[in-house]
């Protein structure tokens, strides 16, 4: 890769601005089985607060990873859904968790070194 490719309006830094907010790759993950509600999505993340889930969810519509439907019913009810180029995403998000599952326990090992 050359050192060009990371300027700031390049595609690749794009991507990487993308999966640099945890909270971004973990929604799209807990995503990937359908449309869910915000409430739904808080209970299989967990540790995410109302506020954050609202602005990750924004972030990624602003982005076109996920869409937003609300139902005009009573009471009114919103869900979130992956579009085509947020399921594009799952491969990548899948491949860099099963690194993080393979490597977790070096990386730890080496903040602790780095720490001592």
């Amino acid at each position: 890769m050359r050192a060009a490719m990371f300027l700031a309006d390049c595609q690749a830094r794009l991507a990487f601005d993308l999966l640099a907010n945890t909270w971004n790759a973990v929604v799209v993950w807990a995503l990937r089985d359908g449309p869910s509600r915000p409430a739904e999505l808080r209970r299989r993340i967990g540790g995410i607060s109302p506020k954050v889930l609202n602005e990750t969810l924004r972030r990624l519509e602003f982005n076109g990873i996920v869409s937003r439907a609300a139902y005009a019913e009573a009471p009114p009810r919103v869900e979130y859904a992956l579009t085509d180029l947020g399921r594009s995403m799952l491969g990548p998000i899948e491949a860099f968790g099963e690194w993080a599952f393979e490597h977790a326990d070096e990386v730890m090992a080496a903040q602790e070194e780095f720490t001592a």
